[in-house]
């Protein structure tokens, strides 16, 4: 791969890998350095594996270091030229930047550079889009990226008209009829629609969750961090597996599993969709009815890739999208996963974190302690009379090993069991 600062290349040989039998399509990366501003170079770092996501070959990466955006096209004319030349000599198939652009930005590079361009919010647009399975997450994808072409239709129209838009033109594509802001606003409206009754769908489901008073601990964190893998790890029944490969964005729908603590109690163990730096806005509130679980959730284990370099920006990243979500001081314990690979000076000392390996299990029996101590210690033991009817709260609590002694009386169940503070202001 070739890295280009202020026209100046590096050459640096980098291995072509084939993604899922398609070839790569040779990529050249663009970013701006604001002068002043926070270093890139874990963005960039970050937008070459979202470019292999796609199914792309990064060549060479390009930065420009100016006090703005250019209104026009993102990067001066001068280095707008370079680039242009650039594409020619090392047969870039295509650009991408690393910001999100306005469509007239776009189209005018693309008629600078005789290819097709794309930013870093359509490329993250399109993994998701080749990614989604359920119902809910294609509907979900669609929705966001509606909504990203809707004030973009006219810099766009003549890219939008093509089959493909992104990176591996594999993409749902749209005819140019498709794209007439009255049949986008009416799509928009038909999804939404839909989205809704899903939504009242998973509510009624939350609230069985609620009743049955089994705690829900839900994973949070970078993409790409080992969530999957830890809750592989985590979950008995290896038939309710869920999918991991060594890929951003490997999955994207939540997954909900049962799983046993060493006593014999049971939690919820819940999987979310990974994040990203300058994750588009238009996918997080597309996506907050599913990450709304997050919400309802007793714990949360915030899993960071202990063997990363670039630990610090995945922190932030997820610490960010909790905060839009409105959950950021809900009780959570860090986890540096990849333990067999990282390098413990790199650790964040916040709150309460532990060290494992979700590949070879070490440290998943500390978790465990730990998520019992946390989730199952503050309860308060307590004698009630429940009704006859309440037989499946009991088999719950037996199931969880929280019942002290239980008799079937006249009146109801007598049952002496430890409690938590919620379940007595609802039973009492």
């Amino acid at each position: 791969m070739q890295k280009i600062e202020n026209g100046k290349l590096d050459n640096e040989k980098f291995e072509n890998e084939k993604v899922e039998n398609h070839v790569p399509e040779r990529i050249l990366i663009v970013a701006v350095q604001k002068k002043g501003g926070p270093p890139i170079d874990a963005e960039l770092r970050e937008l070459e594996r979202l470019v292999e996501a796609a199914g792309g070959e990064t060549v060479a990466v390009a930065t420009q270091s100016l006090e703005k955006f250019h209104p026009r096209t993102y990067i001066g004319k001068g280095k707008v030229e370079e680039l242009a030349a650039l594409c020619d000599a090392e047969e870039i198939d295509a650009v991408v930047l690393n910001d999100e652009l306005s469509g007239t930005q776009l189209k005018n590079l693309e008629d600078q550079f005789q290819r097709k361009v794309t930013d870093r919010t359509a490329l993250i647009l399109e993994i998701f889009a080749n990614r989604a399975t359920s119902s809910e997450g294609r509907l979900q994808v669609e929705l966001a990226r509606l909504r990203y072409r809707l004030p973009r239709l006219v810099g766009m129209r003549s890219d939008l008209s093509r089959a493909g838009v992104g990176i591996s033109g594999r993409g749902p594509g749209e005819k140019r009829s498709e794209l007439d802001r009255r049949y986008l606003l009416r799509r928009i409206e038909e999804i939404e629609s839909k989205l809704r009754k899903l939504e009242m769908t998973r509510e009624v489901t939350r609230k069985r969750r609620v009743k049955s008073a089994m705690p829900i601990v839900l994973m949070v964190g970078y993409t790409n961090a080992g969530k999957s893998t830890l809750m592989n790890r985590l979950v008995v029944d290896e038939d309710k597996a869920v999918f991991t490969k060594d890929m951003l964005f490997a999955t994207l729908d939540t997954a909900l599993r049962q799983c046993t603590l060493p006593s014999g109690r049971s939690f919820l163990l819940g999987d979310t969709v990974g994040f990203v730096s300058k994750l588009p806005t238009t996918l997080i509130e597309a996506f907050k009815g599913t990450l709304e679980e997050v919400v309802e959730a007793d714990l949360l284990l915030h899993i960071l890739d202990g063997s990363s370099d670039d630990i610090e920006m995945q922190y932030q990243t997820t610490m960010s999208v909790l905060e839009t979500l409105k959950v950021k001081d809900k009780p959570m314990i860090v986890v540096y996963n990849k333990q067999d690979l990282m390098n413990r000076d790199g650790a964040i000392h916040i709150g309460d974190t532990i060290a494992l390996s979700a590949k070879t299990g070490e440290g998943v029996a500390e978790l465990l302690d730990k998520l019992e101590a946390m989730i199952y210690k503050p309860l308060e033991e307590k004698e009630l009379l429940l009704p006859l009817s309440a037989g499946k709260l009991v088999n719950q609590l037996h199931q969880e090993k929280r019942i002290l002694e239980m008799r079937y009386e006249e009146e109801g169940i007598y049952v002496r069991a430890m409690w938590k503070k919620e379940e007595l202001e609802r039973w009492s």
